[in-house]
């Protein structure tokens, strides 16, 4: 048993388990066909060059990552409340059929195969639940929203807000409880961590953020935590806590808890600091109604490339994140902007394990040879940046709200499907205007094209892979993306430009008048898989969907730094 599951299990026996749900007929693989599903994920060991680091650095990196391990339990709990039961009961089984359920459990986080529509593997687990674990058990989303409708402004707020779940209290009333409160102990022990490891490290930034995410986890503040953050400028790059909403399928309410934790790759970081100089530029010129823009972003908008070193909780489940945005509470994007990291090691494992082979079967011989690293890394840099533009604080019946949470359930789905196409318009304008070099047209609509085969294999259930249909079923109808006869695929450079201009103002005008009837219309209409599409899919069924990253450093990292703690009890 490695490291990692070893740090789960402690976590899982500390905060007790929970009852199974009742069981749902069905029939379930065996152990050869999960390990044909879990094979979707092409192995990859993660090593991060650590040479550099001073030791108490390392030693303080070391308890970085401690606290990121106790993140994987808190996510489990989150998914469902069955969850911790259910890997208690696997640890048990040594039967290869009980190996195999155990592994798919830990790739998805779960007893669901993300990668087939989130169906349950195991017998005796319901549907994955739509509302997580957030909302009171027996309860309905219209219960909950007509809860949430008759408070006062401000426990709407609260009720709504990123860090609380919904509990009945003892008199049967529904209440907000904080997370400091519905996730103490594991909370209190990340904190302590982060307060050695701010003793431990001798950059400032770093320290202010660590020792002001330990109060925040204490709290349930994470607003000082949040702007540190943004200020973190040094060689460790955490994140860590509570952040995506994806897995709060009623409202996209409720945060999740994950940890990223990087290495700064510098020289990458300064080459694609110069975008952040345009943000504003490419804001002004978005092409929808002026009254949706923005005039005048945060102030802040950094760039770092880091190598992955550990990555746990809603970061490390099912598909691999590449990149990522941060932070997600509109208070800090609109004071200050938000922060784009990329993965660079995560996303050269993704392209050579999974993009290349998806390009020989679904793309032409011709169009084969104009996918490109640099063109994939880009525009996932550049679909972080435009999560930033566009509509976010917006006014809705005479009433100030969020994108988030007007769309509801449909905003995920919508912002991911703009973050893509905006990015590839914002990398067109970059061209036009001579920021980045014209060449990158040659590559950069192709490799994208491969790219959408490789997201909508997640499944049209999860965010990323419906905003990629919506995207691909766009440039057929437009014709910037034509079938050819032998079923591959090819870009018609021609109408690509014009194409990617209409979606990126149809997206966004939805979003700034927050319209959701329109929102989920689209999205039941454009996020679908058409058959030419289908067909392309059932060729790649031999090359992986993703990749299933193997923390070796980090695991050498905790060994070395608590080895000495062993004999003694006593954590150094």
């Amino acid at each position: 048993m490695n490291r990692t599951l070893l740090s789960l299990l402690g976590a899982v026996l500390l905060s007790g388990s929970a009852v199974a749900e009742e069981k749902v007929p069905t029939s379930f693989p065996d152990a050869a066909e999960l390990q044909r599903l879990t094979a979707r994920f092409a192995p990859v060991e993660l090593r991060v060059d650590l040479k550099a680091l001073p030791d108490n650095e390392r030693r303080a990196l070391a308890r970085i990552v401690q606290a990121s391990q106790l993140m994987d339990a808190l996510f489990l709990r989150q998914r469902w409340a069955g969850n911790e039961t259910v890997l208690l009961n696997l640890l048990g089984d040594e039967s290869p059929l009980g190996r195999a359920r155990l592994h798919a459990f830990l790739l998805d986080k779960g007893p669901w195969n993300s990668l087939d529509e989130g169906r349950p593997f195991l017998p005796g687990v319901p549907p994955k639940p739509e509302a997580g674990n957030f909302y009171p058990a027996g309860s309905t989303k219209a219960e909950v929203e007509a809860w949430i409708k008759a408070l006062p402004e401000a426990q709407q707020k609260e009720a709504t807000g990123f860090y609380t779940t919904i509990r009945e209290g003892t008199d049967g009333k529904f209440i907000s409880v904080p997370y400091s409160v519905e996730y103490q102990g594991e909370l209190a022990l990340a904190a302590a961590l982060f307060r050695e490891a701010a003793a431990l490290t001798k950059q400032p930034t770093l320290k202010a953020f660590l020792t002001s995410r330990a109060d925040a986890f204490l709290s349930n503040d994470y607003y000082a935590s949040e702007v540190a953050w943004m200020k973190l400028d040094a060689s460790i790059e955490p994140t860590v806590g509570p952040y995506e909403v994806y897995e709060d399928g009623w409202f996209n309410y409720k945060a999740a808890f994950e940890a990223f934790v990087g290495l700064r790759d510098d020289t990458e970081t300064d080459k694609l600091s110069k975008f952040s100089d345009h943000l504003q530029g490419l804001e002004s010129n978005l092409p929808i109604d002026a009254k949706l823009r923005n005039p005048k972003l945060g102030a802040l908008a950094p760039i770092r490339v880091v190598n992955s070193l550990y990555s746990s909780g809603d970061a490390n489940r099912g598909v691999q994140t590449a990149a990522y945005n941060l932070p997600n509470d509109e208070r800090v994007t609109e004071a200050m902007g938000s922060k784009r990291v990329m993965l660079k090691n995560v996303q050269e494992a993704k392209f050579e394990r999974v993009l290349v082979p998806i390009a020989k079967v679904a793309l032409s011989a011709k169009d084969q040879q104009d996918v490109a690293f640099d063109a994939f890394f880009t525009h996932i840099l550049m679909h972080e940046l435009m999560h930033g533009l566009g509509p976010h604080n917006i006014t809705v019946g005479g009433k100030a709200t969020t994108v988030r949470q007007a769309l509801q359930v449909a905003s995920s789905a919508l912002e991911e499907a703009k973050a893509d196409i905006s990015g590839l318009w914002a990398l067109q304008r970059l061209m036009d205007t001579g920021v980045i070099d014209k060449s990158m047209g040659r590559t950069m609509y192709t490799t994208f094209l491969a790219s959408s085969f490789r997201s909508i294999r997640f499944g049209t259930d999860e965010a990323h892979g419906k905003g990629v249909a919506l995207q691909l079923n766009h440039f057929l109808d437009t014709g910037a993306v034509k079938v050819n006869a032998d079923g591959t695929f090819s870009v018609v450079p021609a109408k690509m430009k014009q194409s990617v201009t209409s979606l990126t103002k149809q997206l966004m005008e939805i979003q700034g008048k927050g319209d959701r009837k329109a929102a989920e219309a689209l999205l039941a209409k454009m996020g679908v898989v058409r058959p030419p599409v289908r067909k392309v899919l059932e060729r790649l069924k031999d090359v992986p969907v993703d990749i299933a990253p193997h923390y070796v450093t980090a695991e050498e990292l905790v060994r070395e730094v608590t080895a000495p703690a062993a004999d003694t009890g006593v954590r150094k």
